[in-house]
């Protein structure tokens, strides 16, 4: 009896050596899911502004009043993304780096936005910051600056909810960050500062910079916990979610479907960063 061996091809090897089972039916599945949850939503989206024409579309979203509101929420949300980052890394940095009483609690209160219904944490802010609320009323009357409806309480609830993004990233590398590094640069003269910045900083940075493009997308996407506390002026205080609810309310379709484009074109350029950032800092972390 002769054996007779035949030869396999990469492809048939592969196929044999998958980890997954099922791979064809599970993928099938993942697309399929994938269509009906999220991409025909945001097809719809695109065909109804193509009714629009080039022209009516720009004139619907460079009207004053959607530049205005544009304005508010970009320069709001990259504001608190910044003030995040900074603060975050510091509230990241004693959670992993000391032991005390009530750290646990204090490291639970991280989470508290992710939890917490926007609108509720919305009402609280208000409540809290506003003209006779308990920190409002006080820091009205010593420096005469209102917080509430105003663009500071907007900035306000855009760091209440963008904080965890930038403490979550950076917290497992701290955890994993060698503290033989920052011996081995104090033992070679290396003060404080050039410590951080030369030593620590720079393995820090892709997560510091994952975590602030979280923050900046999650504030820039925020609507509950900032029309209670914004005033919702346009012109002023008026953000972009809330004025394409206006829009749907004053049927106005076309042009809420417009400013909805443009946001989620943002939206999908701001995940693509996040993902070359990840990858980055996956990678750093790897060699």
């Amino acid at each position: 009896m002769t054996a007779h061996r035949t030869a396999i091809s990469p492809l048939q090897l592969w196929w044999r050596r998958r980890i997954l089972p099922g791979f064809g039916l599970t993928l099938g599945f993942t697309l399929v899911y994938l269509s009906l949850i999220v991409l025909l939503p945001l097809s719809a989206a695109f065909l109804k502004t193509s009714g629009l024409g080039w022209e009516a579309f720009f004139r619907a979203i460079s009207t004053p009043r959607v530049i205005a509101s544009f304005e508010v929420s970009f320069g709001l949300s990259l504001l608190a993304a910044a003030i995040n980052a900074v603060f975050g890394a510091v509230v990241a940095w004693v959670l992993v780096r000391y032991r005390f009483p009530g750290q646990r609690i204090l490291d639970a209160f991280v989470d508290l936005p992710f939890a917490l219904p926007t609108a509720v944490a919305g009402i609280s802010l208000a409540t809290i910051y506003g003209p006779h609320g308990w920190f409002g009323q006080p820091i009205l009357e010593a420096t005469g600056i209102k917080i509430a409806y105003t663009q500071l309480g907007i900035l306000l609830a855009l760091i209440f909810v963008g904080l965890p993004f930038v403490v979550r990233t950076l917290q497992p590398v701290l955890e994993n960050l060698d503290l033989e590094y920052e011996e081995a640069a104090a033992s070679l003269g290396a003060g404080r500062l050039q410590t951080i910045f030369r030593v620590v900083g720079p393995e820090l940075f892709p997560s510091l910079a994952t975590g602030f493009a979280l923050a900046f997308a999650r504030a820039l996407g925020e609507y509950g916990s900032v029309v209670f506390i914004a005033g919702n002026m346009p012109m002023k205080t008026e953000i972009v979610p809330l004025l394409i609810i206006t829009k749907l309310e004053q049927y106005d379709y076309r042009g809420a479907t417009a400013i909805a484009v443009v946001m989620l074109i943002i939206s999908f350029l701001l995940l693509l960063a996040i993902n070359a950032l990840q990858r980055w800092s996956n990678a750093r972390l790897r060699y």
